[in-house]
């Protein structure tokens, strides 16, 4: 078992600016490298801001040039604000680092947080994050009174859902009875040390994604947990949840280093850590 903390930075009023606080990541990372603090947990809300991961192409960004914050994370364009619960774990864990078992960690308890509260949550084949499940296609109501065979997000390279309304936006995926995603995840691991995490929608204006392609899907949507329960749920009701169920994942996680494969001189894959 490992200790891990949990460090408040800052809610509502008190939201912290992102580069102030990529700044606090930079110095904890630095310090759980020298081994002066113990594996922490940022939690805070963001002021509204648009930040761009490494894969980010320039066909997801804003099409009216509103501000992007391009960092060092992986995946693609988000969207952080009011209502959005962020948390950056910052944990030291077993060289060459696992970093999709890291993924799948956040994954569960997250997936555990939005149960308690009656939200079932799924992972989605090829896609990090915490999804609600759609219907299946066939079930679906028609986009635009066309067939769902006929998608033009999924057809149509010049379609661009950013210019054709509320019925292609992600904020309505719910409405559309399509996936959508609960929580996104984006981590950067330095020196075997992660960085960055993950972004649960708890209450926020969803309609702030419509404005890019999220996480470079377009076939797929947002949602949150007010959405998905019909009522209003506060952030201050889930932080005790997650910082549980986090707890409970991260610190009774057996870490192991990442297997890599490698041929013997017999030609035969070994498997070694």
């Amino acid at each position: 078992m490992t200790e891990l903390r949990f460090v408040r930075l800052g809610f509502g009023e008190d939201a912290v600016d992102y580069q102030e606080a990529w700044q606090k990541q930079r110095e904890v990372h630095a310090a759980r490298f020298e081994d002066t603090v113990p594996d922490t947990c940022l939690l805070l809300e963001h002021p509204p801001v648009y930040t761009a991961g490494r894969r980010t192409a320039d066909s997801e960004r804003p099409l009216d040039g509103t501000p992007v914050i391009d960092v060092d994370r992986g995946g693609k364009i988000t969207w952080h604000g009011p209502g959005q619960l962020v948390g950056y774990p910052i944990q030291k864990l077993p060289r060459p680092v696992d970093v999709v078992a890291h993924v799948r960690r956040l994954e569960d308890a997250l997936i555990r947080t939005a149960a308690e509260f009656g939200v079932a949550t799924s992972r989605v084949e090829g896609r990090s994050g915490v999804w609600v499940l759609g219907d299946p296609v066939e079930e679906r109501p028609a986009i635009g009174g066309l067939s769902l065979d006929f998608d033009p997000r999924l057809q149509d390279e010049e379609f661009d859902a950013r210019l054709n309304g509320p019925e292609y936006a992600p904020s309505n995926a719910g409405q559309r009875r399509e996936d959508r995603k609960l929580a996104a995840i984006g981590i950067r691991v330095a020196k075997g040390v992660t960085m960055h995490g993950f972004a649960l929608n708890v209450n926020p204006d969803t309609t702030s994604f419509d404005r890019i392609v999220p996480c470079g899907i377009r076939d797929a949507g947002v949602t949150s947990l007010s959405y998905e329960l019909g009522r209003e749920i506060t952030i201050a009701d889930v932080l005790p949840v997650a910082e549980k169920h986090l707890r409970d994942i991260l610190e009774n996680a057996d870490l192991a280093p990442r297997t890599i494969e490698r041929e013997s001189s017999e030609g035969q894959a070994v498997a070694t850590a």
